[in-house]
């Protein structure tokens, strides 16, 4: 039997947003080209009759990766804020400081430092430029500097006990499930991971929600404690949806800062295997089937994995 410890886990997150679109125009005198910055004037986004579909401060932070496209009316136009880029839509992930001052790059690592020298250079448009934003953040990322993880799951029950019961019955009905993260502090440093101090962002990102996905690993690749080599990149996670309810800073002088996030979740929650070797078919003697050579026949005998 081997023992495993809570050292060589691990937890990934993809960012999630209920609202995912919304409408902009970026200004001439938004852009500032020796910066590598743009900004969008609040005063500057009323494109359209519903407000609520306009882009407002706030709904797009560091890290996300986001697409543009040209919303100009009656044909889509290039994007000509970003410098030399003749096309009508681009994907970049950002970068957003303290003023809402927005810089784009083509990898997250580069985005959640926010260096200038990375960032993707831009131009001044000849006139206001329309746009809608997509925020897509498709990739998993993994939590950089956490500490521990805690993942509850309960289910309720309702009492079914009638009168003429002697012993009270139960039955089951909804699961739900809820938990804690605890993490170091961190903003910024050359890291492919999500920063710590997205859980902060998140949990003030009222507009878009506090949503996100994780993986909570138990088993992870490369941590084989048993010593069996058909076991080392074995995996063991829960899987599942859900939406930061508190988020807390410790900062206490003398010690390191950290960040403890609540959480419930907003779905199925999945405890999923993902194991080195799958039930093949194979041989009475446990080999494998070797497969017939066809019209790619190469002369050497092919078999199932």
């Amino acid at each position: 039997m081997s023992v495993y410890l809570g050292t060589f886990g691990k937890v990934e997150l993809r960012r999630k947003a209920d609202r995912r679109e919304f409408l902009a125009v970026i200004q001439p005198a938004d852009v500032n080209v020796s910066a590598k910055r743009f900004g969008i004037s609040v005063t500057n986004i009323e494109i359209k009759a519903d407000p609520d579909q306009n882009y407002t401060l706030g709904e797009i932070i560091t890290g996300d990766k986001v697409r543009f496209v040209s919303a100009a009316s009656p044909q889509q136009q290039a994007l000509s804020f970003i410098d030399s880029w003749p096309f009508s839509d681009a994907e970049y992930y950002v970068y957003v400081d303290e003023v809402g001052g927005i810089r784009l790059f083509n990898s997250f690592a580069h985005a959640v430092n926010g260096l200038k020298a990375n960032a993707v250079a831009l131009a001044v448009p000849s006139a206001g430029v329309p746009v809608q934003i997509t925020i897509l953040n498709d990739d998993r990322t993994v939590l950089a500097q956490v500490t521990n993880y805690e993942l509850n799951t309960e289910r309720e029950t309702v009492d079914t006990t009638s009168l003429s019961d002697e012993f009270r019955s139960r039955i089951s009905t909804l699961m739900s499930g809820s938990g804690r993260m605890t993490c170091e502090w961190e903003y910024t440093g050359s890291t492919t991971e999500e920063l710590p101090n997205y859980l902060v962002e998140l949990i003030l990102r009222t507009k878009l929600g506090s949503n996100f996905h994780a993986r909570f690993y138990l088993k992870a690749p490369g941590y084989n404690p048993g010593g069996v080599a058909d076991r080392e990149n074995d995996e063991v996670f829960y899987d599942f949806d859900a939406v930061i309810t508190a988020c807390a800073v410790q900062f206490t002088p003398g010690s390191i800062v950290l960040i403890t996030a609540d959480f419930i979740t907003t779905g199925k929650v999945d405890l999923k295997m993902h194991l080195s070797e799958d039930d093949a078919i194979v041989q009475e003697d446990g080999g494998k089937i070797p497969l017939e050579n066809g019209a790619f026949d190469t002369g050497v005998p092919r078999f199932d994995t």
